[in-house]
């Protein structure tokens, strides 16, 4: 990985942390995207320790507030001529519903729209470095989840469960879409389930919530496992030329027949592109990022 430019999310803390300090420890440059200051400053510590002589760096926007990753994405694309990997790791689940400032359910716009719409801001970019990679951590959570076209934003009765295992069945069409749209550019994409390990996943929710989620933490097993499917998936040749698949413990796994949905797929691929403005490409010069390359 040396020489190589990752861009990741949700690397302050837990699966995104340890896969951060790995791949820099391997020689990759890392930056990051971040909420907190001061948990990032602590992160770039770290990873310049791990992978000394880099110039890891961090930039900062709310992954559940669209322009906010539209202009962090932006700002990436402009330092970055190049991007080896781009790791979708951020994610959270919410106690409550909670709307944010685009009308969407927060876990919504966190899990997806976030992975959706980055995604789309620096496909340029990863298309100049090919062969690169598109990393997204999905879940095992999918499963007994379908979408509901008519009420996304789960306006008619929410439950956190149903939430989360929603926005990572929709990571996992995310996937699938990206795949057979990346076929011939040389961007591979896949997705992963991490298992069920220790993180903050929903710990900084309401009191309530967040004591929940911290017992149920202690029966979690340890996140370098799931974080090795992150690096494995960034990095290992074997899966070079993968493209659109689901794993687990570095190993292709078999989602649930709703996550196999190209349909439901499709569907929801144009639904973001609605939902963030994006039907036309990119809010910025450049034709359709989806165009396969000449070279």
């Amino acid at each position: 990985m040396r020489g190589k430019v990752i861009v990741i999310t949700g690397a302050t803390s837990g699966l995104g942390r340890i896969a951060a300090t790995r791949l820099a420890q391997m020689g990759a440059r890392l930056v990051l995207v971040a909420r907190d200051r001061t948990r990032a400053d602590d992160t770039l510590a770290a990873l310049r320790n791990a992978g000394p002589g880099q110039a890891h760096s961090a930039y900062f926007a709310d992954m559940s507030a669209i322009a906010e990753v539209k202009r962090v994405g932006g700002e990436i694309a402009a330092a970055e001529p190049r991007i080896d990997v781009l790791i979708n790791n951020a994610g959270s689940i919410f106690g409550s519903r909670r709307v944010t400032g685009d009308r969407l359910e927060r876990t919504f716009a966190t899990n997806h729209m976030g992975y959706f719409v980055l995604t789309h801001m620096l496909l340029d970019r990863l298309k100049a470095a090919a062969p690169a990679r598109v990393v997204s951590t999905a879940s095992g959570a999918h499963f007994g989840h379908r979408l509901d076209f008519d009420d996304l934003q789960m306006t008619r009765g929410y439950r956190a469960r149903v939430a989360y295992g929603r926005s990572k069945l929709a990571n996992i069409l995310f996937t699938r879409e990206l795949a057979r749209r990346l076929d011939g550019t040389g961007v591979t994409t896949n997705c992963l389930h991490p298992g069920f390990v220790t993180t903050g996943l929903g710990q900084r929710d309401n009191w309530v919530f967040g004591a929940v989620m911290r017992i149920a933490m202690l029966f979690a097993g340890r996140p370098e496992p799931g974080a090795a499917t992150i690096v494995y998936l960034a990095s290992d040749p074997a899966v070079g030329g993968v493209s659109g698949e689901y794993f687990h413990d570095c190993r292709p796994a078999r989602p649930s027949q709703e996550a196999r949905d190209d349909d439901a797929a499709r569907r929801l691929w144009a639904e973001s592109e609605r939902i963030a403005n994006l039907s036309a490409g990119r809010p910025r010069e450049g034709g359709d990022p989806y165009a396969v390359s000449s070279r």
